[in-house]
């Protein structure tokens, strides 16, 4: 499912965020995102899940425009930050809270949960804790486990890989690429780390002030040389 831009563009005061005249992102892939600290990641994220509006232009998922209708959140899964958690229920609660979102049962959502055992590393379920006091990680790996509970056919990542431990890096990759191969589902995924971006992404878009500058394919990991370049003359 292609996700359209089309002269999207949002500003805080004289601050320009984001400008993008004309883009698509190709259903079907892995895309990573990649950009120094205020590229607008971000900001491209918000906007395409409609949490933030425009200035101008808009995003379409599909032939949807994502301002105007909500259908497509049936087909979209996303974790942004802990904003998207309620942090007073157990992990447990929380999943079924946002499964009866998604018509599931309790069974149903503790089946979805089954083959997500290695990532959860025996730390979420079970644990009697209220997601607050779990780890920074743990919170992480709540969210995104929740975004995956409706099966989306678009999975929406930001910074999926902060807060977690190496082992759990490697497991949300080994995640990330299986769920794909199951789905064939558009995954967008923003990440610092272009190790683990060029690793699982198919495509990789890099963004600077807000505009995208690069469109980059990675077959076999080579895109990882042009971004280490490209970051090394930034520097």
């Amino acid at each position: 499912m292609d996700i359209t831009i089309e002269q999207l563009k949002k500003c805080y005061g004289s601050h320009v965020a984001l400008d993008i005249d004309s883009y698509v992102i190709k259903g079907g892939e892995i895309i990573g995102l990649v950009g120094n600290n205020g590229a607008g990641k971000t900001t491209l994220f918000r906007l395409i899940l409609d949490l933030l509006k425009a200035d101008s232009g808009h995003v379409r998922i599909g032939d949807t425009e994502v301002a105007q209708s909500e259908d497509w959140k049936d087909i979209t899964g996303a974790y942004m930050d802990e904003s998207f958690l309620i942090d007073y229920l157990t992990p447990e609660e929380y999943f079924y809270f946002v499964g009866k979102m998604c018509s599931l049962d309790k069974d149903e959502v503790d089946t979805r949960l089954e083959p997500y055992s290695r990532f959860m590393n025996g730390e979420i379920l079970g644990q009697k804790k209220l997601i607050r006091n779990l780890s920074a990680g743990n919170k992480q790996k709540v969210g995104i486990l929740a975004a995956l509970l409706n099966r989306p056919q678009l999975l929406v990542l930001d910074e999926p890989f902060n807060f977690l431990d190496p082992s759990s890096q490697s497991a949300l990759k080994h995640l990330l690429r299986e769920y794909h191969g199951q789905t064939g589902a558009t995954i967008l995924v923003s990440s610092h780390n272009l190790n683990h971006t060029v690793d699982i992404s198919s495509h990789i878009i890099l963004l600077e002030h807000g505009k995208i500058i690069r469109d980059i394919g990675n077959v076999d990991g080579n895109a990882e040389k042009e971004l280490e370049t490209y970051f090394e003359i930034q520097e």
